[in-house]
């Protein structure tokens, strides 16, 4: 397995695990009451998935010299 191959699979298990994140915050929020505490560590954690999808996003586009 090549090192784009690699990337790629590492990027579906990270879209996977934010899709579940989301759907794991609209199930809290729906929720009374509502876990501030636990829907901020959500959150956190989910723009740390996001960063890490554009980062290796990032990686998978070639540079172009224009």
């Amino acid at each position: 397995m090549n090192d784009d191959e690699q990337i790629a699979a590492r990027l579906e298990i990270l879209r996977t695990d934010h899709r579940d994140l989301d759907a794991a915050i609209v199930a809290l929020g729906s929720a009374m009451p509502v876990d501030q505490l636990q829907m901020a560590r959500l959150k956190k954690r989910k723009l740390r998935l996001r960063d890490e999808i554009a980062l290796l996003e990032d990686q998978l586009i070639p540079d172009i010299i224009a």
